[in-house]
C-alpha cells in the first residue's frame, strides 16, 4: 500500500522554526514530484512549495518570502520543508504530496498520492 506520511508539525512561537518531513512508503519518490500545501481554517487548500524529481524547487505562492526550503533525501526517501521564521498566518495543516510530472516541472494540484497532514499552529 502506498503511504505519504508527515510529521514535525507543533506549536511554535513567531519567528521560530519547524522541519516538516514526508516519508513515503510502497512508493518511490525519487522519480517523483513532490509538494507541500497548506490549509488554514475556513480557507481553501494552498500551494506551498513542489521539488522537482531532480532537485529543481517551483513555489507555488510568493506569501512564503523565501522563508520556507524543500528539500529530498532519497536514500531515506523523504522529503522535509524547513519553514523559518513563522508567523501566526502561516497556522495550517500542512500536506505533502507526491506524483510523476515532466522533468523540471510540478503539477499544480493533480497529485495520485496525498499524506493525512500535520498541524502547525505558530501562537505567541
Amino acid at each position: 500500500q502506498s503511504q505519504l506520511v508527515e510529521s514535525g508539525g507543533g506549536v511554535v512561537q513567531p519567528g521560530g522554526s519547524l522541519r516538516l518531513s514526508c516519508a513515503a512508503s510502497g512508493l518511490s519518490l525519487e522519480y517523483d514530484a513532490v509538494g507541500w500545501f497548506r490549509q488554514a481554517p475556513g480557507k481553501e487548500r494552498e500551494g506551498v512549495l513542489c521539488i522537482t524529481s531532480s532537485g529543481i524547487t517551483i513555489n507555488y505562492a510568493d506569501s512564503m518570502e523565501g522563508r520556507f526550503t524543500i528539500s529530498r533525501d532519497n536514500p531515506k526517501n523523504t522529503v522535509y520543508l524547513q519553514m523559518d521564521n513563522l508567523k501566526p498566518e502561516d497556522t495550517a495543516v500542512y500536506y505533502c504530496a507526491a506524483g510523476p510530472a515532466p522533468e523540471g516541472s510540478c503539477p499544480t494540484r493533480d497529485y495520485p498520492y496525498w499524506g493525512q497532514g500535520t498541524q502547525v499552529t505558530v501562537s505567541s
